[in-house]
């Protein structure tokens, strides 16, 4: 658990779920942040609007979440829980401390 209370996952597990298949992968920066760098498989949703689009995903699917360093992405998992999101995870650390390699 985060300090948000919401279930996190760490980048080296989220590596690991990359690895093994095609897991959800929202990123909650702003389309500027996301353009800059992002996790390869990743969708950019920033968090203001992620309510609005939560419907497009399934609520049953394991779904994480990203931004810069953890914060935004807490805030989302919790928006997601309340939607009805049985497994949404926050990444700790966000794209700062994702180890492999991003997009630019």
């Amino acid at each position: 658990m985060f300090g948000w209370g919401v279930r996190t996952v760490s980048v080296g597990e989220l590596a690991d779920k990359l690895a093994a298949g095609k897991p959800v992968l929202i990123d909650v920066r702003e389309p500027r942040e996301f353009a800059s760098s992002h996790v390869k498989g990743s969708v950019n949703i920033p968090l203001g609007t992620l309510a609005e689009k939560a419907g497009k995903f399934d609520t049953g699917t394991d779904t994480y979440l990203i931004c810069h360093s953890g914060n935004r992405s807490a805030s989302a998992a919790r928006i997601l829980e309340r939607a009805g999101f049985e497994h949404a995870y926050s990444v700790k650390g966000g794209t700062a401390a994702w180890t492999g390699k991003l997009v630019r």
